[in-house]
């Protein structure tokens, strides 16, 4: 069985948190405990590289009190999980922009990346101050003549170390059903899953049930089903 690269939208923490009578920064610290128990459940389900929608560039836009939370979250969650992180084999990984993310959170991230570039377990991406569309533009900005799609994916995360093989399964948690600029090229052919639990609800069992799903998925990338095919020949 070959490994899997899972992309995530962990979307819903807010509504989690308001529809149990509870502010916002309550749904964001339940979705850290969530995407540790995610984390910790790939390997399990053949999952290898795991890319999670952590912080769009369009988040800037929401109030800065949450904004900030939600920076200051992350920080954390870099900082509690980077031992067990190191202790079973996992990467970590984070593509966006860095420039606009506070030091203190940058100094954490290079930190991280440092110290668990050794991982083989599992390959945890994050995206952070991220647009897929923003990396397509870059990408496009920097081809030097003709290049092909190889090449072209070279310039879409430009640190080896944080590239990915195509996604096979994007989940999007919480209900709403696009993909919200998330992954665009590399989601070319991956298998979608929209799921009505809350992120904060997500876990091992519902990591395990998805990846199932997807391998009951017939995955054709455009071509003719190998039985399809025998009974033309035999037509």
């Amino acid at each position: 069985m070959s490994g899997l690269h899972v992309g995530i939208i962990m979307d819903g923490n807010g509504r989690w948190a308001v529809a149990k009578g509870m502010p916002r920064s309550v749904g964001h610290r339940a979705g850290a405990r969530a995407l540790r128990r995610v984390v910790e459940a790939a390997p399990d389900a053949a999952v290898t590289t795991l890319t999670v929608y952590a912080f769009s560039t369009d988040n800037w836009q929401r109030p800065a009190d949450e904004v900030g939370l939600l920076l200051r979250l992350f920080r954390a969650y870099l900082r509690s999980e980077r031992a067990a992180c190191l202790r079973n084999g996992v990467r970590v990984s984070v593509i966006g922009r860095r420039d606009r993310l506070p030091l203190l959170l940058r100094r954490e991230i290079g930190l991280t990346e440092r110290q668990t570039a050794g991982g083989t377990v599992l390959h945890l991406r994050v995206a952070i101050d991220y647009s897929s569309r923003d990396a397509i533009l870059h990408a496009a900005a920097h081809c030097d003549g003709m290049v092909d799609r190889a090449r072209f994916e070279e310039l879409l995360v430009p640190a080896a170390a944080h590239r990915a093989p195509p996604v096979d399964l994007l989940i999007r948690t919480g209900g709403e059903q696009r993909l919200s600029d998330f992954l665009l090229w590399e989601s070319a052919y991956a298998e979608l899953l929209f799921s009505p639990m809350m992120w904060p609800d997500f876990g091992a069992n519902e990591l395990r049930t998805a990846v199932e799903a997807f391998r009951r998925r017939d995955r054709r990338f455009g071509a003719i089903p190998p039985a399809a095919m025998a009974q033309a020949g035999a037509a």
